[in-house]
């Protein structure tokens, strides 16, 4: 059993995904296109290509293929009738299937380069802000620190725990955010190793 908060969490979390309404629905698009709404009785709607529409309807008995106009458009099912997991996994299917071809390459491309070494984004940010950033390109701490507080915020999914983690990380390799202040561990490095080098004893307060 899942929630409007999940499916809610879970289209937000993909790049450019909107929040709206359609025909008195919660509902949610990319681009303007829509690729997931939910009923007032609790039905999750979601726009997905005929073979994918088949492999849910195999998984999930209980949930229906959605129609209109006689012509099959994806797969519905009660909120109530699929756990978590298998919900996302759906919500992120619809989205490819509708989002822009470019956009979706770009995340593909992200989410593959995430997997090569080079990708060190700390898990403790969580995995909607860990998919923000890789929707948005951003794979690597280094690439993380081009970016202010304020446009990772922007991002749907990264929220102020996540930025306190990655500014923590970048801490830990001598970096900052973009408009942040140098962290003060480096620069206390930075120093002691320039008084180090003159020959220089600071005074002990």
């Amino acid at each position: 059993m899942t929630t409007v908060t999940q499916l809610r969490k879970a289209a937000l979390a993909l790049p450019e995904a909107e929040e709206g309404t359609h025909f008195g629905m919660v509902a949610f698009s990319v681009r303007g296109r829509g690729f997931a709404s939910v009923t007032k009785d609790g039905r999750v709607q979601l726009r997905l290509p005929q073979e994918e529409t088949d492999a849910a309807l195999a998984a999930h008995p209980a949930g229906e293929r959605l129609v209109r106009t006689g012509t099959p458009i994806g797969f519905r099912v009660a909120l109530a009738d699929i756990n978590g997991k298998d919900l996302n996994a759906l919500v992120r299917a619809a989205w490819f299937g509708r989002a822009p071809k470019r956009l979706a390459t770009s995340l593909a491309a992200a989410q593959a380069a995430a997997g090569r070494p080079g990708g060190d984004l700390p898990a403790g940010i969580g995995r909607p802000a860990t998919q923000a950033l890789l929707g948005a390109g951003v794979t690597t701490l280094e690439q993380v620190a081009q970016h202010s507080r304020a446009e990772l915020l922007a991002l749907h999914g990264v929220g102020p725990k996540a930025v306190r983690v990655l500014s923590e990380a970048l801490e830990q390799r001598g970096l900052a955010l973009r408009g942040d202040s140098r962290p003060d561990s480096r620069r206390r490095r930075d120093e002691g190793g320039l008084t180090a080098q003159l020959g220089v004893t600071r005074p002990t307060w």
